[in-house]
């Protein structure tokens, strides 16, 4: 199953590039607290890449703890075949919601709920650009629930006592894979 889709990757590209635009107009940023974390956004074209690189197509299924206004998702429904999305946030829940709506996207489901409720066991790809050092609690429920792959978005909070795989960088970002 190799989809990658580049004309909806455009389309993905141009709705989310809009949608910053409009935050920028009313004087706000694309990242910031969420009252829970903190959500930054991901560069479209590094994440295409990234997943490209790390053989996406490989793999079924995949779900972004902290999905955020689900960007990586929409993305990763090129490659896969579910893609899942975990946020806390109702308004960056929303937006994917919407999002994937007017890109008329039906394999990327979002749940809007505390991703460390949500069991990452059975994932292929868990991917996940932290706001916290992992030794906060997300290495261990990692530990204890990964059963595929964990792909790590950026320089930050890497993980201690997960296997790194690999490691390269996409236009200045570091991407990771490591398992378990």
């Amino acid at each position: 199953m190799k989809l990658m889709k580049p004309e909806v990757f455009r389309q993905i590209k141009e709705q989310y590039d809009n949608f910053y635009k409009g935050l920028l107009r009313n004087g706000k940023l694309p990242f910031g607290s969420t009252g829970d974390g903190f959500w930054g956004s991901v560069v479209a074209d590094e994440v295409y890449e990234a997943f490209k690189k790390i053989n996406l197509h490989k793999h079924k299924t995949f779900v972004d703890l902290g999905s955020g206004d689900g960007k990586a998702v929409l993305i990763a429904s090129l490659f896969c075949k579910r893609a899942v999305g975990i946020e806390m946030d109702n308004d960056l829940f929303n937006t994917s919601l919407e999002m994937q709506e007017k890109l008329n996207i039906p394999n990327a489901i979002f749940f809007n709920n505390n991703f460390n409720e949500h069991s990452v066991t059975g994932y292929d790809v868990v991917f996940l650009y932290p706001d916290e050092p992992m030794h906060r609690g997300m290495e261990k429920k990692l530990l204890n629930e990964l059963t595929g792959k964990l792909v790590h978005y950026g320089h930050h909070f890497h993980p201690n006592n997960l296997e790194k795989e690999n490691s390269f960088i996409v236009n200045g970002t570091m991407v990771s894979v490591y398992t378990r």
